[in-house]
């Protein structure tokens, strides 16, 4: 029987995604279901055991500046609750890909919009113009992981080198960070996904690291937090 489920879980979700190139839309199912634990501030579980992987967000990994208070913000709005969820299927780890709505308001978007999250798509859908500007607004506010440090004059993006030339996977993609200061900094540096490297960039120097097939060609964002917030964001196609 599990083997069964297994197989349809698949099939729903290659289903979902030819109905997108198709229609240009992403096919929603809806449901209602109670929560019982916040995972973590992204990952909600449900009275039945199954895992729900909020849709289009992003929030700090276990260890992360901004982790705990995700985890929290998440747990109060959600937990002991039923919740109506929009559903396009299941991920990689069996997790439900859903949007997650208490009392008619979106939990994904209260996320972005307090700060707690960043934007991650893979494919946009009827909700994205929304949750693009629930990110702006924490980001103009300088909300959760948005605030910003102390140290953000002495860091400056020099180079983000994304395409690697020739065949992929060759340890050929670039980033190049200037510290105009004369103190070094501890960064923490994360892509849209869950790449994570902390770094030590030297005072007065010019920190430079190569990378293999992390950041993304058709589109990507570029984290640098140091203890006190945020000191660098690159996003592109759109800064």
């Amino acid at each position: 029987m599990r083997y069964l489920l297994v197989i349809f879980a698949i099939l729903f979700v290659i289903f979902g995604v030819f109905y997108y190139r198709l229609t240009g839309n992403v096919a929603m199912d809806k449901s209602e279901v109670f929560i019982v634990r916040a995972v973590d501030g992204d990952t909600l579980e449900t009275s039945d055991g199954q895992k729900i992987r909020l849709l289009g967000i992003n929030t700090p990994e276990k260890g992360m500046l901004g982790y705990e208070e995700a985890k929290i913000f998440t747990r109060n709005l959600a937990e002991n609750k039923s919740v109506k969820i929009e559903t396009i299927g299941v991920d990689k780890y069996g997790r439900i890909l859903a949007h997650v709505f208490v009392g008619g308001q979106s939990i994904n978007q209260k996320i972005l919009k307090n700060g707690l999250g960043s934007l991650y798509y893979y494919e946009k859908d009827k909700y994205y113009n929304e949750m693009q500007k629930a990110e702006e607004f924490a980001r103009v506010n300088n909300l959760g992981i948005w605030k910003e440090s102390k140290n953000k004059n002495c860091i400056e993006l020099i180079e983000l080198k994304y395409i690697e030339d020739g065949e992929r996977c060759t340890n050929r993609e670039v980033i190049r960070i200037k510290n105009s200061c004369s103190k070094e900094i501890m960064v923490t540096i994360k892509d849209d996904a869950t790449h994570i490297y902390d770094e030590k960039i030297k005072s007065n120097s010019i920190f430079s690291k190569n990378f293999s097939c992390i950041w993304n060609d058709e589109g990507d964002s570029l984290f640098v937090w140091d203890d006190d917030g945020l000191i660098l964001f690159y996003r592109y196609p759109d800064a």
